[in-house]
């Protein structure tokens, strides 16, 4: 089963809950576990887990770079570019790779064949063990707009066919674009993440429009400091048909051990079996 683990905004515990589940299916030692950690731009997994990195793959986009000897300066690589990455400006090509999604049209496109592809590299994906975990994160090169191709190569490497029981865990990216969508996608369960104030639950519901309405996914709510805030969380889940499979309580214990470092499933062993029961709890909503 892959499971995409959301939040409509960021600091509601997404992680906590990522992490925790996959040390928790490890050590009840019945379900293999693949984690990616999708959050690109900032992922943290990893000082959680402390995987040991045993490759590395870099990730590109081929961008256009263009022969002026060939070029006629006829300006069709302008007009079938989609993303404004490509512009012709007199006797001047002017190619913007920041801009750029590597889709090829315009090299496809230029009548004189003076356009090829380069590789521009963006980022890189890690893959290694934590303990029995398959892990695997994405890190986005500093400065790049576009964290969508490290995203997918990420999906691409990192999960294999899967047998029967194995379980894929995907860490996603908080908000709800287009990073977040492709973490979705593929996906046979989002479970959400929020907390019960205003905040958390405008959020919340643009990421159920985006899982439950836009894709298709069966949604489930982890609503994590529970007891603080109002009902609101509680009224929209009922309301919506939506199941509450797990609510972490404000306790000072979990927080010390975070900013520790330390899972909650470590800190507090009884927290395993209700990780356990809640991946039981999701792998029920998939079966309907």
């Amino acid at each position: 089963m892959i499971i995409t683990i959301a939040s409509g905004k960021g600091g509601t515990g997404k992680t906590t809950v990522a992490i925790n589940l996959a040390l928790a299916l490890t050590e009840d030692g019945s379900t293999p576990v693949h984690f990616l950690d999708c959050d690109v731009e900032e992922p943290n997994a990893h000082l959680f887990l402390k995987p040991t990195i045993e490759r590395q793959q870099p990730v590109g986009i081929p961008v256009p770079v263009v022969d002026l000897a060939k070029c006629t300066y006829c300006g069709r690589c302008a007009e079938v570019c989609a993303y404004h990455a490509i512009a012709v400006v007199g006797q001047r090509v002017l190619v913007f790779p920041e801009l750029c999604h590597g889709c090829g049209s315009c090299t496809l496109n230029c009548p004189t064949e003076a356009i090829h592809e380069e590789l521009n590299i963006i980022g890189v994906v890690e893959q290694g063990h934590a303990r029995a975990i398959h892990f695997a994160h994405g890190i986005l090169n500093v400065g790049e707009p576009m964290a969508v191709p490290i995203i997918r190569q990420l999906k691409q490497q990192a999960i294999p066919k899967l047998a029967n029981g194995q379980a894929v865990i995907l860490d996603a990216s908080p908000g709800t674009a287009c990073p977040v969508v492709e973490s979705l996608h593929g996906a046979d369960f989002a479970l959400m993440v929020t907390e019960p104030t205003p905040f958390g639950l405008h959020d919340l519901r643009l990421a159920v429009q985006v899982a439950r309405d836009e894709l298709g996914l069966p949604v489930g709510i982890v609503v994590n400091r529970d007891g603080i805030g109002d009902t609101g969380v509680d009224e929209y889940a009922a309301a919506e048909g939506i199941p509450i499979l797990m609510r972490i309580p404000l306790d000072r214990r979990i927080a010390e051990a975070y900013s520790e470092g330390v899972p909650l499933v470590q800190a507090l062993p009884e927290w395993r079996e209700r990780f356990v029961d809640l991946y039981r709890r999701m792998a029920q909503e998939v079966a309907g």
